[in-house]
């Protein structure tokens, strides 16, 4: 596998498009940080990190509407890739829909999304953008 980062988004996704409560992808720190964004930003239920094997599994359960069974999460774009990374500086972090969506960054200081890296003045890698 060559993007883990693209596996990530496509199993959750997969996950998304296929009604499934629950999402299994294996674990690695980015992706930990990423889930805990996702998490603190209401696109998913809930997450649980197991230590299984070298490195770990991440449980993520996928979030929906309890009437209509539409995703939180609309959709999911990969920006920086491997053969083309893009890095921000503060003034160009971009804005996922006006503000309604959210832009993850890889910054020195940690991931984060786009509001949070605007306010600590801080730029990075655009890994995703989530909406």
């Amino acid at each position: 596998m060559t993007d883990p980062i693209a596996d990530y988004l496509t199993r959750i996704r997969n996950g998304i498009q296929a009604k499934h409560r629950v999402v299994e992808i294996p674990g690695s720190n980015l992706k930990r940080e990423m889930t805990k964004v996702l998490f603190d930003k209401g696109y998913i239920l809930n997450y649980k990190f197991e230590e299984a094997g070298h490195q770990g599994l991440i449980k993520i359960a996928l979030k929906y509407h309890p009437e209509t069974k539409i995703s939180a999460i609309k959709k999911l774009e990969r920006i920086s890739r491997p053969g083309l990374r893009k890095y921000v500086n503060t003034d160009d972090i971009p804005r996922v829909l006006n503000g309604l969506g959210v832009a993850i960054l890889s910054t020195s200081q940690g991931v984060m999304t786009d509001k949070e890296a605007r306010k600590l003045e801080v730029g990075g890698e655009v890994l995703c953008y989530v909406y």
